[in-house]
């Protein structure tokens, strides 16, 4: 069994793969053209095409804790799998930019953030060991692979061409038996119909790096793309995650450095419920502040782009 710490590693890589942050994004909201999942969302990026994210969705708002649930559940049932077909679902979601905003609020949720990590370990990371307890793959690098190919999907279509090309596990042993399941999901994905796949060779090419340097372990540190795996990184605040300051506790103006936090998100969320196509990522820039600006015109108040208590009172109820 893989210590904790093994575990966090096996998961950092492929949180880097996935939202390029090693702790993981758990608001990451993304739109790949020609990807087949269409919307996806969270730290593993889980997809409305495959039901994924109305199932997680689902949960969170069954929580009684979650901040956000109730302002979920209204698109839920767009978000349901009901139909056959994935052209039949509401893909036009994809570019619903009010779901959007409040899908990044949810992070800062700690309820979403424990309920992505229950959601993600049960759907990925525990059928990912079954698979490598069945296999005999005992080593944490051989264990992040094949969770790195449930996360990205056609596990055993590769699998099955390993053993074809190559051989069985039990003949090889399991480190040429990684190197060579490595370089045919690298070929696999070069060689892929789907251009989103093409372009995650790195994936494969991260692996090989590993394991050419011996890492089978995944001793730390680590350098993977160019991130910092250690104890310090793997167990910091998750990137873009708030807890405050809570709204009305300041008010809020452009000012340098920007101002960031909980109560910028909720704001931004709210301008974004009033109809204002902004981006809530808990930031307030020049854009945020002129977007205020014109909604306090339209609502005839003083358009100075500054959210005072009063105001944030009036937004967010």
């Amino acid at each position: 069994m893989l210590t904790p710490l093994q575990k966090q590693t096996a998961q950092a890589i492929v949180n880097l793969f996935e939202t390029s942050s090693a702790r993981g994004d758990y608001g990451a909201v993304t739109v790949i053209p020609g990807d087949t999942g269409h919307l996806s969302f969270g730290r593993s990026q889980t997809t409305l095409g495959s039901g994924n994210l109305h199932a997680l969705l689902q949960r969170y708002c069954d929580n009684a804790g979650a901040r956000f649930g109730p302002r979920l559940a209204p698109w839920l049932e767009r978000l349901a799998p009901w139909l056959e077909r994935l052209e039949q679902r509401d893909t036009t979601l994809d570019h619903e930019l009010r779901l959007h905003n409040l899908l990044r609020a949810t992070a800062d949720d700690p309820v979403m953030r424990e309920m992505q990590d229950q959601f993600f370990d049960e759907g990925y990371w525990q059928p990912a060991a079954r698979i490598a307890a069945g296999m005999g793959i005992a080593t944490p690098l051989g264990l992040a692979v094949v969770y790195d190919s449930l996360i990205q999907g056609s596990w055993k279509t590769v699998r099955d061409l390993t053993i074809a090309q190559a051989g069985r596990l039990a003949d090889l042993g399991e480190h040429a038996w990684i190197d060579a399941y490595i370089a045919t999901r690298h070929a696999w994905l070069a060689g892929n119909r789907r251009s989103d796949l093409r372009a995650t060779t790195y994936r494969m090419e991260a692996f090989q790096r590993l394991a050419e340097q011996g890492y089978w372990g995944l001793e730390l540190p680590l350098v993977v793309r160019g991130a910092e795996l250690s104890p310090a990184t793997l167990y910091a605040t998750p990137p873009g995650c708030y807890d405050g300051p809570q709204p009305g506790t300041r008010s809020i103006a452009l000012q340098t450095p920007l101002a960031r936090g909980l109560d910028v998100r909720l704001l931004q969320l709210a301008l974004s419920e009033q109809g204002i196509v902004i981006k809530a990522d808990g930031i307030f820039g020049r854009t945020s502040a002129n977007l205020l600006r014109d909604y306090q015109a339209s609502a005839g108040l003083p358009p100075t782009g500054v959210a005072d208590p009063a105001l944030l009172g009036r937004l967010l109820g």
